[in-house]
């Protein structure tokens, strides 16, 4: 039997997209067919290329094609994409290729805190404004809509007053890493 392939889509550092390649290590049931980032200078890139994951950097005139996604993701055969900290809007016809085969991680309780803008510290700095007694995590699928998409999983941590955006952003991130992978593996197996 064939693995179930899945490409991460990450920009910066790519903390989560790097989590989920050392999980799905050594896997016969998941093989992640390559790393894309918008961006040469993204840790992800190099970071990807030293646990020996193909990476692929595309211009901002390749992402704003249609449809260079789904050409690139047809020729490596992707059954799922995985976007983990990727800050481009995902194109509709990629979306129409993949319906509820790509996976987002959103760093709060959706539908708080979602839509268009709203990412890594700019909602950490709303839930600390607003002063959320928890915030989380929300892992679901991508449609037409930011942040709008079939809820998969929620994951939740409690905030005290003491808490910053940057003390929110290190809760959060801990249940990034804890259980995106796990249920990446959950929802594409199954």
């Amino acid at each position: 039997m064939n693995p179930t392939r899945i490409a991460l889509f990450a920009s910066g550092n790519g903390s989560n997209a790097l989590n989920i390649i050392k999980y799905f290590e050594g896997s016969s049931a998941v093989d992640v067919a390559f790393v894309l980032a918008n961006s040469s200078k993204a840790g992800v890139v190099n970071a990807a290329q030293q646990l020996g994951v193909k990476t692929i950097v595309c211009t901002n005139d390749e992402a704003e094609n249609e449809d260079y996604f789904v050409s690139i993701c047809k020729e490596n055969q992707i059954d799922f994409i995985i976007l983990a900290g990727f800050l481009r809007k995902i194109p509709a016809s990629l979306i129409q290729a993949f319906p509820e085969r790509i996976i987002n991680i959103h760093p709060s309780l959706l539908p708080k805190y979602g839509g268009k803008g709203m990412y890594g510290r700019f909602v950490h700095e709303a839930v600390a404004l607003n002063k959320e007694k928890e915030s989380g995590i929300t892992i679901h699928f991508v449609n037409e809509e930011f942040d709008k998409g079939r809820v998969i999983a929620q994951f939740s941590v409690h905030l005290g007053e003491e808490d910053t955006p940057t003390s929110i952003q290190s809760k959060v991130q801990q249940l990034e890493h804890q259980h995106f992978a796990p249920v990446i593996e959950k929802t594409i197996l199954t």
